[in-house]
Parts: C-alpha cells; structure tokens; sequence
C-alpha cells in the first residue's frame, strides 16, 4: 500500500506556523499523499489559494461541539470496540501515571482520547498509513491516542512552548512514537534524559526555509535599519531591543527600527518606545514577510527564557533573514547556537541584556563592511543545514524508514 500521511497540529493552517504548512505542501510537491486535521479550526483567508484549500480540506476535531465529538467516538467504538477500549483505557492509565501532569489536567486526558476516537472515525476512510503531529503538546497526545485507534504509525515534531510551558505525557509519547523529530541537536540530546533512544528514532529534521536565488539586503551606512518580527511576548525580547536602541539614540547613532507581529505585550512596548523611531506595523501576512526584510540592515531578535520557562527553538524568522542575505543578531540560547556562530554567521548577545544588544548594534552599524560579511556567511549556513529542500529530504527519509509493513 503507498504510503499516506496525515498531518495533524493545533491549528493547520496558521497564519504564524508556516513551518508546518509549508512543510505539507513541500511534501506534497515531492509527489507524497498528504492529507490535514486541525485540532481547533483552521484560519481562513491567508491570501494564498493553497492555504485556503488547505484550510477547507482540514478535518477538525473540535469543530462541531461536545455532542459531535462524542457521537462520532461512539460510532467509532461501535465499528472498532477493541481498539477503541485499547484507547480508552490507555488515556485513563496515562492520565494518572504521568509525571508532567498538573492535577487539574488530568481528566482532559481522558477527553482527548474521546477526541482521538472522533478523528479516528472521520479519517478512517482515507486509509492513512502514518500520522504526524507538529507541536508535542494536546495535538500530539490526540494523535498519538489516534494513531493507536487506526493501528498506525505516529511521529512528532516538538519545537517550544508544547514541550516546555505546555508539556504533556512528553514521556510516554517519546517512548511510543515512531521516531521524533528533532528540529535541532539541542532538543534531541534534551528528549534523551527523558527518554534514551538511538539517533535513527531522534532524527535532526529543521524546519527549512525557502532561500532565495538572489541576497537582497543592503550594506550600506546610516541610518542602521533594524527589523524585528515575531508574536509580541517576553521571550522573544523586544523589550531588550527597545531599550538598546534607546542606548544607541543616546549616543548618537542613526537608527529606525521596526517591530512587526501582535501579542499580549504590544501596548506595553509601545509605551516603552515612545520618542524613539520605532514602528509597530502590527500582524504581518507571510506573502508580505520578503518586502518587510527587504527593508533590514540589520534582524534582530533577542530571544531569552521567559519567566514561565518558555523559550524559543529555532525561530523560523531568523533563518528567514538570514536566508536572504540579511545580518542576524540574537539572543544566545543553546538551540540558536546551531544556526548563528557569533561573529562568523551571526551575532549572538546575553539574552536580556540591552547594553551587550546596543554594543553590539553599534559596531555593526558603523562597519557596514563587517555586516555584509556576516550576512552572506549566514546565508551559506541556511543554505547548508537549514533550506526546505535539504530537510523536506530528511523527513521522507524518516518516513520511508518508519514505514509500516
């Protein structure tokens, strides 16, 4: 039997999360059968006519109510009543075994396996063979219970906030996964003290990007154009980036600084920018990301760990810079590591620490020469390690390996 995937994450598509539809239709591309589900309801209107076919073909698991979700799990259990008790009591065993579990959590276990049944029986006609899941958190408890219910394969991909702030049965879904994936060196080494297996099963899979054929950035003087783009939240750092570049207006330097993306911590920066020539553009649609950048000297994003234990993977924009010829500057964090090496393809300062972001800055701003360099060395680094083309070829690898007889 061909091999058919189903993709399943929280929301597919979504606006923010092009990693993982972009890594659908890269699949696709490459002549795979792919089909979607979204644990919520997928975003609408994207602007790309991919993304919203993509959107109107997702199954949705809690898109229809309670009621909904508990008849098509009983029709399920009707048609499959071995496999759906299998479910069931794995999900109630899970739910009090479990070592990352808050007691209020416990019991939306045992739902998630009625929502795992659900999707089950709203899918079974596809015949998939294999499901994967992005983000290790519901989705991936959902789907590994799912994958249990069609006697298939599953694997995930685990990237933040799901595995640090949002962390489920990361344990049980590590031991019964078909393999993870494992977007840097960092998160594979961290999974194996939670749970040892060989490197075939922790395969390093990016999340690609795109690089285009031509490095757009300018290398030209002053004024330093700095650009930040990311969910307004602590632990991507533009607090930190503010007030560096409160420190450089100090001292004379020529700068404009855009910060584009919306979250909870607009106002509050806004307010922490007033009378500096920074803009907050808000919400950037992905088509209109390469015009944003092409306005960058400079992409800054001083990515630290939050107060909640939140933190960043690999941001995807920061490859997305870099790919196009643009100078990173980021927060030192032991995953970021992997794609900027200070001071070769990157730079890298102490996350939090707005005086080590301002030096930093103004060095690049007055060596436009230095800035160029370390530009075009970060590119041949995305191109290297972390384009679409070379990780799309990873995770088939990984599927074909991982294929069920």
């Amino acid at each position: 039997m061909p091999m058919r995937i189903l993709y399943l994450s929280s929301i597919l598509p979504k606006r923010s999360e092009t990693f993982v539809y972009k890594e659908v239709l890269g699949l696709r591309a490459l002549g795979w059968e792919v089909g979607v589900a979204s644990l919520y309801p997928p975003e609408q209107d994207l602007g790309e006519v991919e993304l919203d076919r993509m959107a109107a073909s997702a199954v949705t698991v809690y898109g229809g109510g309670f009621a909904c979700l508990l008849g098509d799990a009983l029709a399920f259990s009707v048609r499959h009543p071995l496999r759906a008790f299998s479910v069931m009591a794995l999900a109630k065993w899970d739910a009090v075994v479990a070592k990352d579990l808050k007691l209020m959590d416990r019991p939306k276990v045992v739902i998630q396996g009625l929502a795992a049944l659900a999707l089950a029986r709203r899918v079974e006609g596809f015949r998939y063979t294999h499901l994967h899941v992005h983000m290790a958190h519901s989705a991936a408890t959902v789907g590994m219970y799912a994958a249990r219910a069609l006697g298939i394969a599953f694997s995930f991909t685990g990237h933040a906030a799901d595995l640090f702030r949002e962390r489920c049965l990361l344990e049980q879904k590590l031991r019964r996964a078909g393999f993870v994936a494992c977007i840097s060196e960092w998160h594979r080494d961290w999974y194996r003290t939670i749970h040892d297996r060989p490197d075939s099963d922790y395969p390093v899979i990016r999340c690609g990007v795109d690089v285009p054929e031509v490095p757009f950035a300018p290398c030209d003087g002053p004024p330093l154009r700095i650009v930040g783009l990311g969910r307004l939240v602590s632990k991507k750092g533009f607090d930190v980036l503010i007030s560096a570049c409160r420190l450089l207006a100090g001292d004379g330097i020529a700068l404009t600084c855009v910060i584009a993306g919306d979250g909870p911590e607009m106002e509050n920066l806004k307010a922490l920018a007033s009378g500096l020539p920074v803009e907050f553009p808000g919400a950037v649609a992905n088509r209109d990301v390469p015009s944003l950048l092409a306005e960058a000297g400079v992409f800054v994003l001083p990515c630290r760990i939050s107060d909640d234990g939140d933190r960043d993977g690999i941001p995807v924009v920061l490859m997305e810079a870099m790919a196009c010829g643009i100078c990173a500057v980021s927060g030192d964090l032991p995953t970021i590591r992997e794609l900027i090496s200070d001071e070769r393809t990157g730079c890298l300062v102490p996350p939090g620490d707005a005086h080590a972001l301002a030096a930093r800055l103004r060095r690049l701003a007055l060596d436009p020469a230095r800035r160029c360099a370390l530009a075009l060395a970060g590119r041949t680094r995305v191109e290297e390690e972390f384009s679409s083309a070379e990780n799309l070829d990873r995770i088939s690898v990984a599927f074909t390996a991982h294929q069920q007889p």
